[in-house]
């Protein structure tokens, strides 16, 4: 198993499960609050589940995994904005900055 094989599984699922808890998790839903994002919670939660599924629909068509990492890495260069915005901690960009690697990584990976 390649690394971006397992890149690309670890991110799609995080993203379906993320995507996921946007719609149903209280916790999910006070984040978004204090992001300043309610009202668009459920299009940026659609975002993470349609790219986290794009990932894997894109074993089946290739064309996918490209599209999808960057419109996860887009996703979660603007999540970086916006915990800069709202001053978080260096901790609490963390993961954003995270999912953003890995999603650059299945990018030049699956582009090239």
């Amino acid at each position: 198993m390649t690394l971006t094989l397992i890149l690309t599984l670890f991110s799609g699922g995080s993203f379906i499960i993320y995507g996921i808890s946007s719609f149903f998790s209280k916790k999910m839903k006070l984040e978004y609050e204090r992001w300043e994002y309610s009202e668009q919670r459920i299009l940026i939660g659609t975002l993470q589940f349609l790219g986290g599924l794009g990932l894997f629909l894109g074993f089946y068509f290739e064309p996918l995994i490209p599209l999808s990492s960057a419109s996860l890495l887009l996703l979660m260069l603007a999540a970086i904005g916006v915990r800069i915005k709202i001053k978080d901690k260096p901790l609490k960009i963390l993961p954003a900055f995270f999912y953003a690697a890995i999603n650059f990584l299945i990018l030049i990976n699956s582009a090239f």
